[in-house]
């Protein structure tokens, strides 16, 4: 049923006024401790407003998501604000610390964020892969009750010049993407600029390419009325050939310039001119302005006209600004009304002075409305954050061969896990950018399938073709199959890892990945983590230990990502059992939620969880037997444990990460030949023993004295004169900071330079890995007997 027309009329006029308001008081009225301007968006939010009034208040239901244009921000906010959503001093403190967020968070904001948006482009994608998740899930036996819901982006045209949108669209077009809007608020104008002529054609053609419908609203209801009357088709024909740079001068200077144009342009025609004369200024450009983006009615009518559950692409056309003394200005993107602007729109607006924050203060029958926006059906559920029991973690044991990778042991493990009938492994999702096979995951998806939501038959079965990959689609399969296209990746990790609070129901992703191309999807994997979606990012293989590959394949600075990206803790065991212990320790962290104290063993807020990103290689190493001292599986889950524990008299420690322990053990034995009770540090994560170090010296700086960090507790009984030696195929910095923690000598060794082919022992010794390098640091860098 059509909802009341000039209720909506109400609702974008609030909406308009108070995200404004809020936006002027930020940056006039409120207090500003640093003289910086506040900034807020005002142009960018007017030019939508209509798109997301007609969106929340006639066509959504609770099951939809929506991904907030990050400009439009203020509107999104003063709406949860009409609502009773959002208290009076979170905007009172727009964009100051613990207020509303500059854009939509939904870790940071207290509102009903369905995704958090920022980094333009990024919340966009996220929808279709949250619709193809939500696909996935209603797939499976346990999740088939799901009611399917829209995954609806609303979007900047601006945001069209990013890339991972086309990387998006692709891959969407692959896996027969369904209810996905994007909704384009084509105003024509960017922060620094207009946008070129013409490009609502290419807009259109590159949907229409990737099976999308593509609807164009560009008039609004007085448009469409005026095109009705005599002259009518003259003035569309004259819109439409508009330049976008004129038509947004003129919505600047008004209805007289209008006039004036439209008379100088079309000329005395007689029924043109009927029409523009029967209209004063004030109609004239209310009429001129009146794009189909920027009309309430129009967009409810096109949203609602929507009946099928093909993905659609909305290109609404607006004026940046709209209804707004800034409207059409060039300059507006970053730019403020003045308290004089303000003022007079005020008056303009109907607000009474001291009214400002008032919901209601322009409305005519307060009760009605407030009738109308309680029966509105997208808010009957409030808030829309969902939750689901978490899984039990099987044990999991690796029972090494003699020599094994750590990739070769991931893949162990899913298999394993493939052949149970556990329930964690029923909510497993593995995805990969076509390295599925060299990553290690084709057992796991022999036995567990592909995805897809038509069976599709391996041609190869079929014909009895020799093959070790299995590749068979169903709806029951756990495996998708992306392109090679690393932003994708991580946007497909993102909504699967949101799964339990977008859909109620669990999913544990696990994605795999070249190390190197982790930074290809910084961006995306940052996105993700902001949002605080939980997922396994395997980067396999890394570092120089794959000689063959040469530079473009060798990583280097990945460790560092680990170390320093927010959200996700950040794992380079050297042993399948080390792996094997923190993958069980990582499957039941991935769906932790507590706001638990630190553990006060490591100072690591654990309670909270968080993703989990684990760096492996492809070579074979030696393994050290069966393990099953406490010590080993709590230190390989803490980031470090004594392989071999330093004496009293310790003059060196070996602390190595990863791949490089054949060597690092090797070295401590040729020193130990003349110099006594040298250590070695088997560190499994630099990210968890720095960050439990730096929370535990924040604590002790607030004064408690007991905050030891696990890091601390292992260093701490060194000699003072006893010097540390890392090594790690990654970058030096990695590790180097440990001897920062007790004030130990550190030499650090590592990759700092781009790799190239050759052997591992090559490349080890070219880049100062090997054990002759280690032991030659010792030598000349440290007091006491030289090794031979």
């Amino acid at each position: 049923m059509p909802r009341s027309t000039a209720h909506l009329k109400t609702v974008e006029q609030r909406l308009l006024w108070l995200s404004h308001w809020m936006i002027h008081n930020a940056n006039h009225l409120r207090p500003k401790a640093d003289g910086i301007k506040v900034g807020g968006h005002q142009a960018s939010s007017a030019s939508m407003v209509s798109i997301l009034t007609a969106l929340y208040y006639s066509v959504l239901r609770p099951e939809d998501r929506v991904a907030v244009k990050p400009h439009a921000s203020p509107i999104f906010h003063a709406m949860q604000y009409l609502m009773g959503n959002m208290p009076l001093e979170k905007m009172e403190n727009f964009r100051g610390y613990g207020g509303v967020q500059s854009y939509p968070s939904r870790t940071k904001d207290i509102d009903d964020v369905d995704f958090s948006t920022g980094s333009v482009g990024l919340g966009v994608a996220i929808t279709s892969f949250a619709s193809i998740i939500q696909d996935y899930v209603q797939a499976k036996s346990w999740g088939k009750d799901l009611p399917l819901g829209r995954m609806i982006a609303l979007m900047g045209d601006a945001e069209l010049d990013e890339g991972n949108i086309y990387e998006c669209l692709q891959e969407g077009w692959k896996h027969d993407l369904r209810n996905t809007w994007w909704v384009i608020d084509y105003n024509r104008q960017s922060l620094d600029g207009i946008v070129r002529e013409g490009l609502f054609a290419r807009i259109e053609k590159i949907f229409d390419a990737f099976g999308w419908d593509v609807v164009r609203v560009k008039y609004g209801e007085l448009q469409r009325a005026a095109f009705a009357e005599p002259g009518g088709e003259k003035l569309r024909d004259w819109i439409d050939a508009c330049p976008n740079q004129l038509y947004s001068a003129l919505t600047y200077m008004g209805g007289a310039v209008w006039r004036k144009h439209l008379m100088d342009d079309l000329g005395d025609q007689g029924d043109v001119t009927a029409l523009i004369e029967r209209r004063s200024d004030e109609e004239l450009a209310e009429l001129m302005e009146n794009l189909g983006g920027n009309c309430v009615a129009t967009m409810a009518e096109s949203f609602a006209a929507i009946d099928h559950d093909r993905p659609v692409c909305f290109l609404a056309y607006t004026v940046k600004g709209w209804g707004t003394p800034i409207a059409g200005h060039k300059d507006n993107h970053g730019g403020l009304m003045t308290k004089t602007q303000m003022a007079a729109w005020q008056k303009d607006m109907g607000v009474p002075e001291g009214q400002e924050w008032e919901k209601f203060a322009t409305v005519e029958d307060p009760k009605a409305f407030e009738t109308f926006l309680r029966d509105t059906p997208f808010f009957q559920t409030y808030p829309r954050r969902y939750t689901d029991a978490r899984l039990d973690v099987p044990q999991i044991e690796m029972a090494s061969d003699r020599e094994i990778s750590t990739q070769m042991g991931f893949g162990k493990i899913l298999d394993d896990l493939s052949k149970g009938d556990s329930e964690l492994a029923a909510r497993i999702v593995t995805t990969s950018p076509d390295v599925t096979g060299t990553t290690n995951l084709g057992p796991w998806v022999n036995r567990r399938k592909l995805f897809a939501r038509t069976a599709q038959a391996d041609a190869f079965i079929e014909h009895r073709i020799p093959s070790t990959a299995k590749w068979e689609f169903t709806p029951e399969g756990q495996h998708i199959e992306l392109g090679i296209a690393e932003m994708n990746l991580m946007l497909l990790l993102g909504a699967a890892g949101l799964s339990h609070s977008l859909f109620g129901k669990r999913l544990i992703p696990i994605g795999t990945v070249y190390d190197p191309f982790v930074a290809r999807g910084l961006d995306a994997l940052n996105y993700a983590c902001y949002q605080d979606a939980r997922f396994m990012l395997v980067g396999t293989p890394s570092g120089v230990t794959l000689a063959p590959e040469g530079g473009a394949h060798q990583s280097i600075g990945t460790p560092l990502i680990g170390m320093s990206q927010d959200g996700i803790a950040a794992f380079e065991p050297a042993f399948v059992d080390e792996l094997a212990v923190i993958m069980e320790w990582a499957f039941d962290y991935l769906q932790r939620d507590g706001e638990g104290d630190p553990d006060e063993r490591t100072w690591l807020r654990d309670e909270t969880g968080g993703s989990v990103y684990l760096r492996l290689t492809t070579d074979p190493i030696e393994q050290p037997g069966t393990r099953h001292d406490d010590a080993f599986r709590q230190g390989a889950i803490d980031g470090a444990y004594w392989l071999r524990k330093p004496g009293p008299n310790c003059s060196v420690v070996i602390a190595y990460q990863g791949a490089v322990a054949p060597e690092a053990i090797a070295a401590a034995g040729m020193i130990g030949e003349h110099r006594r009770d040298v250590g070695v540090l088997a560190v499994t994560s630099a990210d968890r023993l720095n960050a439990g170090w730096s929370a535990a010296q924040r604590d002790r700086a607030r004064g408690n004295a007991r905050a030891i960090s696990h890091v601390e507790t292992l260093l701490g009984d060194l000699p003072e004169s006893c010097s540390i030696v890392t090594v790690i195929d990654g970058h030096p910095a990695t590790l180097s900071w440990l001897g920062s923690v007790t004030g130990h000598k550190t030499i650090g060794h590592g990759v700092e330079h781009f790799g190239q082919t050759g052997s591992i022992s090559d490349l080890y010794r070219h880049f100062r890995l090997d054990r002759e390098s280690l032991v030659q640091s010792v030598n000349a860098l440290t007091t006491g007997r030289r090794s031979g």
